[in-house]
């Protein structure tokens, strides 16, 4: 008998969007890292984008926008889902409590964003929408009575006669289980701890990404991670975004000898370009944003200025420290228009999922819109009785030639005997490696540099650590070798000894 009719692994807007559309007759079970309300989701500083205007906006343009985005990439027939449902279900976010802005007449205040031809965002408590998402949603599942684990890791799926039948869990007592269930959802998030300097919390190891390659499920697009490039580079974890709203407003960008070098109004990836080859020319970790002329910026960036007095700098005095930073990944395990992975039986939602939305760039304010859309769709597909997937969306991929990959040594439960290095500093070591080698800039030599760090990691201990390390060392190990065959320059992925766009490599790359 199986312990639940849906267990959905992680509690963002994805995997709790799903929840709360489930049958409530229906046995559900969540499997949470942390708290339930810890999730990834909750870091979102954006709002979500969708048409809500039409007198101002149309779901063609939006779509226009987020292809154009996606440098060649999207799948149109993915993007048609997003914003076409996407306006009704931010609609319905009413209904569970969700508070964004509005203005005195009580109507919704839309923004615009770069790459967005119209003011489509809408936001909560200015920039802390992903907050006031995650309390609504956490809000509402808790009054479901649906079974929930907290501070539990799901450590990997359970496969038996080709089909996903479940998660062995580690639960917050330390017994590790195994949760049975007819549908698995991985809501999982990013992976953006492979990288030094990161806005993503320390928990987001790939864990949902690496179970899935370990089961033979297919991923795809992994080379696409979206570096933000104006991140606060100071020990706080995550790092704080310093927004592209300062430059708009005229701070600069020199380097550590006071000089400028990059125009700093260039779109996202082109400055973030910028920054990394300055940075590698000086032999140094970070640059400088200089907002010390921005008048009344206490009063214009309240969230930032409170967040830099915390950390000890003063705006009107101090060049603020600032890197690239590893915040989005756009790939991850491959999914039809419905959600459903190559597995039978597991499903994926939000950033662990490739749905084909975001291509090889996501466009701003995208990435919430779609973990609704598609956590909503997963349940959808369930309802009707779906089973497995269909050639649709971003699956039509696999009939695409693929890279010749060698997945890593399996992950057990049981502690591994022999070469145990310190999981600390071995977690360090990647990170660095994948930083330095397979960050915003890479070449040949670096990725396979970075491949010989990356693929020396073993003998790791069972445990969390050790877990979230073998997850990290699968998916980077995944990242690599689709990273060193997209040999071109694409959206997020730039490489130096192939600085152009490749016609031929407009398709996807995937893994399994």
């Amino acid at each position: 008998m199986t312990d639940f009719d849906l267990l959905v692994v992680g509690s963002g807007i994805a995997g709790l969007t799903a929840v709360l559309r489930t049958d409530p007759s229906l046995r559900v079970g969540v499997i949470a890292k942390g708290p339930l309300e810890r999730a990834t989701t909750m870091w979102a500083q954006g709002g979500v984008a969708a048409v809500l205007d039409p007198s101002i906006d149309t779901t063609e343009a939006h779509l226009a926008d987020t292809v154009a985005a996606g440098a060649g990439l999207c799948d149109v027939d993915a993007v048609r889902v997003l914003v076409d449902e996407g306006p009704e279900l931010v609609r319905g976010l009413d209904a569970i409590g969700v508070r964004f802005d509005r203005d005195g007449q009580g109507r919704l205040l839309l923004a615009r964003e770069g790459g967005h031809s119209a003011a489509r965002i809408v936001h909560a408590g200015g920039a802390a929408t992903g907050a006031e998402l995650e309390r609504a949603l956490v809000a509402a599942v808790r009054s479901r009575g649906v079974t929930i684990h907290e501070h539990a890791f799901a450590v990997d799926l359970l496969v038996e006669h080709g089909r996903c039948g479940g998660v062995r869990t580690l639960l917050a007592d330390g017994r590790v289980v195994d949760l049975r269930a007819r549908h698995v959802l991985l809501a999982a998030g990013g992976a953006g701890q492979m990288y030094a300097v990161t806005t993503t919390p320390v928990g987001s190891t790939g864990d949902g990404i690496a179970m899935a390659l370990r089961a033979g499920a297919a991923v795809a697009d992994l080379e696409f991670v979206q570096f933000h490039p104006t991140a606060l580079h100071h020990e706080r974890v995550p790092k704080p975004l310093l927004s592209e709203a300062l430059r708009g407003h005229g701070a600069l960008i020199v380097d550590v000898n006071g000089e400028r070098f990059v125009d700093e109004l260039l779109p996202r990836d082109q400055v973030s370009r910028a920054i990394t080859a300055r940075m590698n020319d000086l032999g140094v970790d970070h640059c400088l944003l200089d907002v010390r002329d921005l008048a009344d910026f206490v009063t214009r960036f309240p969230t930032i200025a409170t967040v830099l007095a915390d950390v000890g700098l003063d705006p009107t005095v101090d060049l603020l420290p600032i890197a690239p930073a590893a915040h989005y990944l756009c790939g991850g395990v491959l999914t039809d228009l419905d959600g459903a992975t190559s597995l039978p039986g597991l499903w994926a939602a939000g950033e662990v999922a490739c749905t084909g939305v975001h291509g090889a760039n996501r466009l701003a304010s995208n990435s919430l819109l779609e973990g609704l859309v598609f956590g909503a769709r997963v349940i959808d597909a369930i309802g009707r009785g779906v089973d497995t997937c269909s050639m649709t969306g971003a699956m039509r991929a696999l009939d695409e030639p693929r890279p010749p990959w060698r997945t890593p040594a399996l992950l057990p439960v049981d502690p591994i005997v022999g070469h145990q290095p310190s999981v600390d500093r071995a977690r360090a070591d990647l990170q660095q490696a994948m930083t330095l080698g397979a960050g915003v800039l890479r070449d040949a030599r670096s990725l396979a540099d970075t491949a010989s760090v990356v693929d020396g990691i073993d003998g790791l201990p069972a445990g969390v650590a050790g877990w979230e390390l073998a997850n990290l060392r699968d998916v980077a190990s995944a990242l690599l070798v689709a990273a060193a065959a997209r040999t071109e320059t694409r959206g997020a992925h730039a490489r130096r000894d192939f600085p152009s766009t490749d016609p031929t490599l407009a398709r996807r790359l995937v893994l399994s």
